[in-house]
């Protein structure tokens, strides 16, 4: 863990928590406020890239998605949706091959049915749905089929002990996803623009100008960082799916593996939504007990943020004065 300077510490008590929050792209950054959502790009000739665009919420749309419990899954889904979108438009300034490929024959058959808009729709879409199915093979079906294979040759291991060993091989399978991901070159410079989102926020939050001088020295660990939300969602199913195999009718089909999946994906929209509504109070509170939901995620952020260079700051200060808000204060946790 780092070791805060006072200055440091000062940031991090701030009394002000702004809503604006961020993720890390590819060489830049994106910021979403109250009412504006910005891509900032690093392009190779070192001038950077900028889309700004009005933020469409679904909640303005559809006002009944946006109360509480309900709003956790939608603006799940809406934010990674606009993630992925984000993240495949600052890949273009960097293709992997500058040779010419030909073109699979599935591009071939969007640019032929569909107009570039709706390609683009269908693809962020798919993309979507296949990073939400490979979250759901590593952290709910491997776990769960690797203790059920073990647990075979132990007939009688109770159920809270089957529900603890899962929740640690989820535990286990996070963090070491999270650390190799650490350790490839391409992927640790974008934690670092996730190193130089937080820490231009906490500038912010301090209310010093934004200056690289003034980002440079503060925390590069947040406290409502995403990290945080799917370490939580991961104890929150734990002791969801505790309660629920805990059910007379349920715990004496509990031991099927298919079951047992069948129902970690039922409670999945249920444990998203308790999660974001978890995260919002600790977001808007800081007392121990919020400290201390916060601390794992806090603690995991030694992976999934590295220290910045000058350039990213730059990037990030960029993004963030592109969406702060008209009137002060609008943007308040």
């Amino acid at each position: 863990m780092l070791q805060k300077t006072e200055k440091q510490e000062d940031a991090a008590c701030s009394g002000f928590r702004t809503m604006i929050g961020g993720q890390a792209l590819i060489e830049g950054i994106l910021m979403r406020g109250p009412k504006k959502q910005a891509i900032v790009v690093r392009k190779p000739d070192g001038d950077t890239e900028v889309k700004v665009e009005d933020l469409k919420l679904v909640k303005d749309r559809y006002p009944s998605l946006g109360i509480p419990f309900l709003r956790g899954c939608v603006n799940f889904v809406d934010s990674m949706a606009k993630g992925v979108k984000a993240l495949m438009w600052s890949a273009e300034f960097y293709p992997e091959d500058e040779t010419e490929q030909p073109k699979s024959k599935f591009d071939q058959w969007l640019e032929k049915k569909l107009d570039s808009q709706a390609a683009m729709k269908v693809i962020t879409t798919l993309s979507v749905v296949l990073g939400m199915a490979f979250a759901v093979v590593l952290f709910i079906i491997l776990p769960t089929v690797l203790i059920t294979a073990v647990l075979h040759f132990f007939p009688g291991f109770p159920l809270w002990g089957r529900n603890l060993l899962e929740g640690i091989v989820k535990v286990a399978v996070f963090m070491g996803y999270l650390m190799l991901c650490s350790r490839m070159k391409d992927i640790k410079r974008t934690f670092s623009y996730h190193g130089a989102e937080h820490k231009t926020i906490f500038c912010y939050e301090r209310g010093l100008p934004l200056t690289v001088e003034n980002v440079r020295p503060m925390p590069r660990h947040h406290p409502r960082c995403g990290t945080s939300f799917l370490f939580v969602v991961i104890v929150v199913a734990i002791l969801t799916s505790s309660m629920v195999f805990a059910i007379p009718g349920i715990r004496a089909v509990a031991a099927n593996a298919f079951v047992r999946i069948g129902i970690h994906l039922l409670l999945l929209p249920v444990v998203v939504a308790v999660t974001y509504e978890i995260n919002r109070f600790v977001g808007r509170h800081d007392n121990p007990l919020t400290r201390a939901v916060s601390a794992p995620g806090m603690w995991m952020q030694n992976w999934t943020t590295f220290e910045p260079d000058d350039s990213m700051i730059e990037v990030a200060i960029q993004a963030l004065e592109l969406v702060l808000p008209e009137k002060k204060g609008e943007d308040t946790w």
